[in-house]
């Protein structure tokens, strides 16, 4: 077999590994996906992911730096927006805009 012709083989054999582990788990646990717990934790799971990323972007934000004004900014635009909006997208788009603005031009070291 020439060096293409393997080569073709072998990512056509990698791919449809690849697909095939992923699409297992949804084909094998469909049943689960239309109980009473999948449902509650579809609907409280988005938040507690961002209150997670939230918490863990923060940690280290030194208080006492005025660069620590650029996230808190930032962070005070995407929850405003999110109540004012209820979307998410639009929320984190402006909240990352606004974070990268600061960061990159007032802020910037």
């Amino acid at each position: 077999m020439s060096d293409t012709g393997y080569a073709v083989v072998a990512i056509l054999v990698t791919a449809a590994v690849t697909w095939s582990l992923r699409a297992l788990p949804f084909a094998a646990l469909s049943p689960l996906r239309a109980g009473a717990t999948a449902r509650h934790l579809g609907t409280r799971m988005p938040a507690g992911v961002m209150v997670i990323l939230v918490v863990y972007c923060l940690r280290d934000l030194p208080v006492t730096d005025v660069r620590a004004l650029a996230p808190l900014i930032a962070l005070a635009v995407t929850v405003g927006l999110h109540l004012w909006r209820r979307n998410a997208l639009l929320s984190i788009l402006a909240g990352t805009t606004v974070h990268v603005a600061l960061a990159s031009t007032v802020f910037a070291r």
